[in-house]
């Protein structure tokens, strides 16, 4: 089995400043797997379908039920990208079609991490590293739903402040808001280690 392990850098496309996540992932995961890493470090919630077209050519979930498309568990990440420096796509959620572009910014990246003696210590198979704000969220209405969702939530005077406040609360139920800002990479890492698990 393929012991590398590929970094990349996703980004979600069309919106500025940029939404963006790099991240390590072994080479022999299959593209449902890394769909749900995707779905882990970008903040969605796996409520829709989703493609990878890598390319010219669309892989998704249940092929069976389309006309065209490949199966994502039949094939993985190092069959299908071997070279440092290409670029995918990524698209999630056909109704809001929200795009991301992942570049191979390193196929053979060797984590390698010290402590303060010295000793190497070993890394996780899937790690995120860095990124920038928070994903939009889930049927906020693609990328001009989002745009006008940060303008309303962010302006108490806004005619639509009031009923984004009280969706956003049905949204994340747990109180904690939303913020376009915030990118939480400890929370994110955290869910990766309980995937794994």
């Amino acid at each position: 089995m393929d012991e590398h392990r590929y970094l990349l850098k996703i980004k979600l496309k069309y919106i500025e400043p940029e939404i963006w996540r790099r991240f390590v992932v072994p080479g022999f995961f299959s593209l449902d797997r890394l769909h749900d890493v995707i779905q882990i470090i970008m903040g969605w919630q796996s409520c829709h379908l989703y493609e990878f077209e890598i390319s010219g050519k669309h892989y998704i979930e249940s092929p069976e039920f389309e006309d065209e498309g490949l199966d994502v568990a039949k094939y993985r990440l190092m069959d299908l990208i071997k070279a440092k420096g290409r670029s995918f796509q990524y698209i999630y959620d056909f109704g809001d079609c929200w795009e991301h572009e992942i570049r191979v910014e390193d196929k053979r990246y060797i984590p390698v991490t010290q402590d303060a003696t010295g000793q190497v210590l070993g890394r996780p198979l899937v790690e995120c590293l860095d990124g920038a704000r928070a994903c939009p969220p889930e049927d906020v209405g693609s990328v001009p739903g989002y745009y006008e969702f940060c303008e309303a939530i962010k302006n108490p005077k806004h005619k639509e402040h009031r009923a984004m406040k009280e969706w956003i609360s049905y949204v994340f139920p747990e109180g904690k808001g939303y913020d376009s800002e915030k990118f939480d990479m400890e929370a994110v890492n955290g869910a990766l280690l309980q995937y794994l698990s």
